[in-house]
């Protein structure tokens, strides 16, 4: 092999690093986006709990069909796990098809995951939609998080600690939220609203 094929060859061999360790960043985020473990997301993809970490750790090239699986588990296009982070434009739009969705747990109310996918781990918002009667329910946060309800349509409340606060279309709710919460959705009307939690929020008055 020639100086010119050998070049070529390590120009190859590091752009599939790159490509490679951008993905397992954006397969991490989405999967810690859902709350899933390692099991969790092997279990509904099918590849196993093993690759997934070694894909994370930028430890092994998958193929096509094991990209193909975490995608689909993960409800993502397969074009955006691909995509460089070099690469992406300064404005990037997201279809809404390739937006995830978070489902409470009694079904009536939805949260898409509308933040940057690289903040996720410190900074998440969500467009929250909701039928009448609707809870989400949730565990405890990295201390000093911090959420923050503000409402668009219809009526929330919010319970942190045994103190519950009612919230209607243009009032915010803020409030802690390393410690176990629930959102509801009162009245008799469905209710839309933007949730932006802070993780490890530095400071809290």
């Amino acid at each position: 092999m020639g100086v010119e094929g050998k070049e070529r060859q390590r120009d190859l061999e590091t752009g599939a690093q790159v490509l490679s360790g951008n993905m397992g960043k954006t397969i991490q985020r989405l999967r810690k986006a859902y709350n899933l473990s390692l099991s969790e997301l092997a279990e509904q993809s099918g590849v196993a709990k093993s690759i997934i970490s070694q894909i994370e750790r930028n430890e092994t090239n998958p193929t096509l069909a094991t990209i193909w699986r975490l995608s689909q588990a993960l409800d993502v296009s397969i074009e955006r796990v691909l995509a460089s982070a070099d690469e992406e434009p300064f404005i990037e739009k997201s279809s809404k098809a390739d937006t995830p969705i978070l489902v409470s747990d009694d079904g009536k109310m939805k949260l898409a995951i509308i933040g940057w996918i690289k903040t996720i781990e410190w900074l998440q918002w969500y467009d929250v939609q909701s039928e009448p009667g609707g809870v989400l329910d949730s565990d405890s946060h990295q201390r000093g998080s911090v959420e923050c309800l503000s409402v668009l349509e219809g009526e929330f409340e919010v319970e942190v600690g045994g103190v519950t606060q009612q919230a209607k279309a243009g009032e915010s709710l803020r409030y802690r939220c390393d410690r176990p919460h629930s959102v509801r959705c009162i009245g008799n009307t469905p209710g839309r609203a933007t949730m932006v939690c802070i993780l490890k929020a530095a400071v809290m008055d």
